[in-house]
């Protein structure tokens, strides 16, 4: 999943980092790029919490939807990658069927953004039962 995060700099501090799509999930950084990794694990440790309470992880929204809000002025966009196959504890082999054309669709789709099939399809499931829950 993709997550947009806002990052604030005041000039005594470290470069904070907010995620609005997870209430609570903060982090921080000493530069730009260590703010992010942070941010990449907070978002992991957040989510975690939420898959072990049994709580919908939400689905994230984009830049724009979050961009007027006045709690984020002035900071800088970025986006972070979660991979939601690798939290929650064990994987488990499955033996699933899916038609030999959308497999290939998803192993193009996984490929051109770094992913794999497992992530894919764990990334989808998440944000299918999110929006189910939203309902």
């Amino acid at each position: 999943m993709h997550f947009p995060v806002v990052i604030h700099k005041e000039p005594d501090s470290d470069y904070g980092v907010t995620v609005p799509d997870l209430p609570g999930c903060f982090s921080a950084g000493v530069s730009l790029d260590d703010a992010l990794v942070q941010a990449v694990e907070a978002v992991e440790c957040h989510v975690e919490g939420l898959l072990m309470e049994a709580e919908p992880v939400p689905i994230p929204r984009s830049i724009e939807y979050h961009r007027n809000n006045p709690d984020y002025a002035n900071g800088i966009w970025a986006v972070v990658s979660v991979d939601l196959s690798k939290l929650s504890g064990k994987s488990k082999r499955v033996n699933i069927t899916i038609p030999e054309r959308l497999l290939s669709l998803m192993d193009q789709y996984a490929a051109q953004r770094g992913e794999t099939r497992s992530g894919l399809i764990a990334n989808a499931a998440m944000e299918y039962i999110a929006a189910r829950a939203e309902n």
